[in-house]
């Protein structure tokens, strides 16, 4: 058994030690609350803008802007959307897990540390990297959504994925890999919009209103871009609840495991000092009995 100083010590530092981790899961609490407002927020009007390519292109009896059209598939573009810091538990893991189905052919664009972290470790075909604030506004976000459409229009990439942690709820996220562009299939694109914020499809009003388009490819062009904005912005919000939401439960884990270790280890040391004072009596007593 160890000695009451050794105990001692260490119960000075699982002390140190859970009062950082309950610092922490306070600050990730706040920033929780937050962020999961913000991400259910921006929900409504990404289904909505969805709703409204599908009408608006339901209109046209054929359509040939790059935006919507199939095109033979040389090298998927891969937007990861990863953490800066880490201490979140397995959500970067369970992320880049994805990773490995995923054909050598493909390039990537990450945002976030460990993101960029991981593509460089693996030797990934990395054409960009970017770091987001924790309050990321839309100005933010504009250069990696320039970023895409440029590398799209130059053909250098031949569809636009986004690679992200879908929020579900404060003890659930799951990693998601979503393909954005080309908008080749409306329909299932809005029904699986649908499905990933949890209202069918039935639920939303349907415009019926014929619709008077004089410039079509200007008007898809302007959609389209509209899509890929709002639908990034979304990504990078489902993100960020993700990772507070994960990081709260991770350190409330860690302060949680901390106070069974210090009780465990009150509990030794107090046995260490029951056995030392018996000891010394035992001591004293003999030494008594032998003068």
């Amino acid at each position: 058994m160890a000695n009451s100083r050794d105990i001692r010590l260490r119960i000075k530092g699982v002390k140190s030690t859970r009062q950082i981790t309950k610092a922490m899961q306070m600050v990730a609490t706040s920033k929780m609350k937050k962020a999961q407002d913000a991400a259910k927020c921006g929900r409504p009007y990404a289904m909505l803008l969805a709703d409204l390519i599908v009408s608006v292109a339901d209109e046209f009896e054929e359509i040939t802007h790059k935006y919507f059209n199939d095109r033979p598939v040389r090298h998927r573009g891969i937007l990861v959307i990863g953490t800066d810091k880490g201490l979140c538990g397995a959500l970067n893991s369970n992320l880049f897990r994805m990773l490995s189905d995923v054909d050598s052919s493909a390039k990537f664009v990450s945002v976030g540390k460990r993101a960029t972290q991981y593509l460089s470790r693996t030797h990934r075909d990395l054409l960009a990297d970017f770091t987001l604030p924790d309050k990321p506004r839309y100005a933010d976000i504009k250069p990696i959504i320039e970023f895409l459409l440029r590398s799209y229009g130059d053909d250098k990439i031949d569809t636009i994925e986004v690679l992200h942690t879908g929020f579900i709820n404060t003890l659930r996220q799951e990693p998601e890999l979503v393909r954005l562009f080309p908008l080749n299939d409306l329909d299932e694109m809005s029904q699986k919009l649908h499905e990933r914020f949890g209202v069918n499809d039935h639920q939303v009003p349907k415009d019926n209103r014929e619709i008077l388009i004089e410039n079509r490819n200007d008007v898809l062009s302007e959609l389209g871009t509209l899509y890929l904005k709002q639908e990034i912005h979304q990504m990078v919000m489902e993100s960020q609840a993700s990772e507070h939401s994960a990081r709260m439960v991770a350190m409330k884990t860690a302060t949680d495991n901390a106070g069974n270790l210090l009780n465990d280890l009150t509990l030794q040391y107090n046995r260490a000092r029951q056995a030392a004072i018996t000891q010394e009596i035992l001591e004293i007593s003999a030494s008594t009995l032998s003068n």
